[in-house]
């Protein structure tokens, strides 16, 4: 690459411009590196096969930063025109009206996006054809500060009350702060029942360890509590995807774990970059896990006789 011209690379059937490759998008700072457009790129471009399972079929809200991470941002729902027409898209009902999200079917769409300086994807928790039945239920799990060992001991306490109700879940670092806590359920359930039922979960553990844990929406109302936040479980919320790079110094990474990795005392939020996540992703963390979709009703009856006793 010589100069900031375009740089045009080969995805499947289709060709992607890359424009101004040479653009910093990731300012270096402190023990941070800097990233260029072009770095954004290769990086969606290695992580495509083991990211695109999670993005495939799933409305996409797409957070851009045409100035890098430190200029404005634009959260995209609706899909511009100017999108090449290989770009699948889906019209989907809001209040008042549509949306036309943008889907990401493909390695092409991921790089077109990432040209867009499209740096984080947020997906809904459904797919196109039953939008209003989610197949993921998501905890995220936000500390007061940058306490992580507090995020470690929460998601311990969330696992085992899941492994109780017999659901399997899965580790995801944010990137940002904390864990998300993903269970895969098998899309009967419409958003209501899988909201109201991430509550509940949400409330028994707060139960047993209020001093720690919170649902209070408000930040004055936590305290230095651990934020337990069910929300993303609504129509038309959405969640960051696995592999999604996040908006911060040094361009670090969403990036599944095992649940063995959260002993590792070098874990955190931020642990993986655009440098090292595909690593971890060769290591297949959720390995068949996103697979088992459960249907919620066993374990409605086992949460409801541990909140009656």
């Amino acid at each position: 690459m010589s100069g900031d011209r375009p740089r045009t690379v080969r995805a499947g059937r289709h060709t992607v411009e890359v424009h101004r490759p040479d653009k910093v998008l990731f300012p270096g700072g402190g023990a941070a590196k800097e990233y260029t457009k072009a770095d954004l790129v290769d990086y969606y471009r290695s992580v495509a096969p083991f990211m695109l399972p999670h993005l495939r079929g799933r409305p996409l809200m797409v957070e851009r930063h045409p100035d890098g991470i430190d200029g404005p941002r634009f959260m995209q729902k609706n899909t511009p025109e100017n999108y090449p027409e290989w770009i699948t898209r889906v019209e989907v009902a809001k209040e008042g009206g549509t949306v036309c999200h943008t889907v990401c079917d493909d390695t092409a769409t991921l790089l077109y996006l990432a040209d867009q300086a499209g740096i984080t994807l947020h997906r809904w928790l459904s797919r196109v054809d039953r939008v209003e039945r989610p197949d993921r239920m998501v905890f995220d799990l936000d500390p007061s500060g940058d306490d992580f060992e507090a995020v470690r001991q929460a998601a311990r306490l969330l696992g085992a009350l899941l492994d109780e109700l017999k659901l399997p879940s899965a580790l995801m670092t944010t990137g940002s702060r904390g864990l998300h806590v993903v269970v895969p359920v098998d899309g009967r359930h419409d958003v209501d029942e899988i909201r109201a039922f991430a509550r509940d979960i949400a409330d028994t553990l707060v139960a047993g360890h209020p001093d720690r844990l919170t649902t209070a929406a408000r930040k004055k109302d936590r305290g230095d509590r651990l934020y337990l936040d069910i929300q993303r479980n609504a129509y038309a919320q959405t969640a960051v995807a696995p592999y999604t790079v996040r908006a911060q110094p040094g361009a670090p990474v969403a990036t599944p774990v095992t649940w063995e990795q959260l002993d590792d005392p070098g874990l955190d939020a931020r642990r993986w970059t655009i440098a090292d996540a595909v690593e971890q992703a060769r290591s297949d963390p959720w390995a068949d896990i996103m697979r088992k979709g459960r249907a919620l009703g066993p374990a409605r009856r086992r949460l409801d006789a541990l909140m009656s006793s």
